[in-house]
């Protein structure tokens, strides 16, 4: 992924208002994320525990989504298990219920669409192997990092389809 601005990470969000996307805390270290290892950013607001962004590019353009956590994770009482979209494996605290409020109409009915995701939302970095987890040690996978990217990234790509759908 390349390296994004506050603007265009702002200007991103598709699932919140421009007021919200105004007010989200963006990553201090923006600058300094490691953007060649990157297939989306993702990140928490440490002030707000429960909530967090994914941006990345869909068909040409970005795509921002505002997550916030199922309770249970927001205090801090996360599901172990497997991140639905880079299929790490993790013990407890390391995966996170998140939903997304939907696009449109469907959205500002209340509806929301959800998936167990890395608590961290770095599945980039588990992917290449630049961040692990506890829990996956010893767990060989035969798909090269090559084919782990493009599962995640088609992952991404449906659940993005049914926030906007």
């Amino acid at each position: 992924m390349r390296q994004l601005s506050d603007a265009e990470v702002r200007a991103s969000f598709v699932n919140c208002s421009k007021g919200e996307a105004k007010r989200i805390d963006l990553p201090r270290d923006l600058a300094e994320r490691p953007w060649e290892d990157l297939d989306f950013l993702g990140w928490r607001d440490p002030g707000a525990p429960d909530r967090g962004y994914v941006v990345t590019e869909q068909a040409g353009r970005l795509v921002g989504i505002a997550l916030r956590a199922a309770p249970s994770a927001a205090r801090g009482f996360t599901s172990r298990g497997m991140c639905s979209l880079c299929l790490t494996v993790h013990s407890s605290g390391g995966v996170s219920l998140m939903t997304a409020r939907r696009t449109g109409e469907a959205g500002r009915l209340g509806n929301t669409v959800g998936l167990y995701l890395c608590a961290d939302l770095a599945c980039s970095l588990y992917i290449r192997g630049k961040r692990h987890s506890k829990a996956a040690q010893g767990l060989d996978e035969t798909l090269s990092v090559e084919d782990k990217i493009t599962r995640a990234e088609a992952n991404l790509t449906a659940f993005l389809t049914k926030i906007t759908a």
